[in-house]
């Protein structure tokens, strides 16, 4: 049997979708499962156990015409290989194209309305209420192929390799770690980097011996150097320096990660690490940390949450702004004592 699963990005939508590969795996051992995903997060897949391949989507490169014949190569490649089930769980006109030109047997997907991509499935898989988590929604497809739902998998298995990789390339030592991650893309999803500092000299006060490393991409290396200043003896500036496997190492590395509500939060939820997951616009019922709302920190205030990437608020971005580093502060104390 072959299985093709689409889910291009983004990184956090990727995390959350594993799950669904995990339970094909262990109850098809014998499939060969290809996954096709944006070539910007493909490096999250390589070498995962189980995976047949990678099938990377260029979408930057393909969108110049004179790489077209590249892209109609993939396609190719992927109708030969004779998919019996094709899941495409991004639910967007473009993947649900690919989806279908695979020539897959069988072709299922999310019911999603925005670009009418069920248009091309044989079954469109309905979200069960508004506030039903993505990964929930996207372990609803295993049902309709015989594939039982349960959480005896390993969400992100091990890389000893890069794990010992990092312990050395930046003598991370016996300390204790913390993982901050100031960045979002959406810039109303950041806490204030100034709280952030803050609330890291807060905690440096509270346990001396106590590390921090700051994540993120190229982007947010000028926030992870504010922060940076609070002490750059205890903190490591690593924003734009990790690999995605290397991001994921240590994340498994450090006692508790402080995030705002971003990609690598979900690698904190999918390991099981204490969080504290800071939420604004975003409802965390539907996209927060899988299993772990118990770790998200917000106030309550009439817009929120809105949905949108740009408030509109009468004080701006409030949600956020009015998280003060103290109470984050506390919040995080009951974590490291749990």
């Amino acid at each position: 049997m072959k299985i093709l699963i689409l889910k291009p990005s983004s990184l956090g939508d990727v995390v959350q979708a594993l799950p669904v590969l995990r339970l094909l795996k262990r109850h098809r051992p014998e499939a060969e499962i290809f996954w096709w995903i944006d070539s910007l997060f493909a490096p999250l897949l390589e070498d995962d156990p189980d995976l047949t391949g990678v099938v990377r989507f260029e979408r930057r490169r393909w969108a110049a015409p004179r790489h077209w014949p590249e892209m109609f190569r993939s396609l190719r490649w992927l109708r030969e290989q004779h998919f019996d089930w094709v899941i495409d769980l991004q639910c967007l006109a473009r993947s649900g194209t690919f989806a279908w030109l695979a020539n897959g047997k069988f072709l299922i997907g999310l019911d999603e309305v925005r670009e009418g991509a069920r248009g091309f499935y044989d079954l469109a898989v309905r979200r069960a209420s508004f506030h039903t988590h993505a990964v929930d929604w996207y372990l609803a497809v295993l049902p309709h192929l015989g594939v039982p739902v349960h959480d005896h998998f390993q969400w992100l298995p091990e890389r000893p390799q890069v794990a010992d990789a990092i312990k050395s390339k930046w003598q991370t030592g016996n300390a204790r770690w913390i993982a901050i991650q100031p960045g979002a893309r959406w810039p109303n999803k950041r806490w204030p980097v100034e709280s952030f500092a803050r609330l890291v000299r807060l905690l440096m006060e509270k346990f001396p011996a106590t590390r921090f490393a700051i994540l993120g991409s190229q982007e947010d290396k000028p926030a992870g150097g504010f922060i940076e200043d609070a002490d750059p003896e205890r903190c490591f500036n690593l924003c734009g320096q990790t690999s995605l496997p290397e991001m994921v190492e240590w994340v498994r590395l450090c006692d508790l990660m402080i995030t705002n509500d971003t990609g690598p939060m979900h690698v904190a939820a999918a390991l099981g690490k204490p969080l504290v997951a800071l939420f604004g616009p975003t409802e965390p019922r539907r996209t927060g940390p899988y299993g772990h709302l118990d770790d998200v920190l917000r106030i309550d205030l009439p817009c929120s949450p809105c949905l949108k990437s740009h408030c509109t608020y009468v004080k701006p971005n409030e949600c956020l702004n009015a998280l003060s580093p103290t109470a984050v502060f506390e919040f995080a104390c009951k974590k490291l004592r749990g």
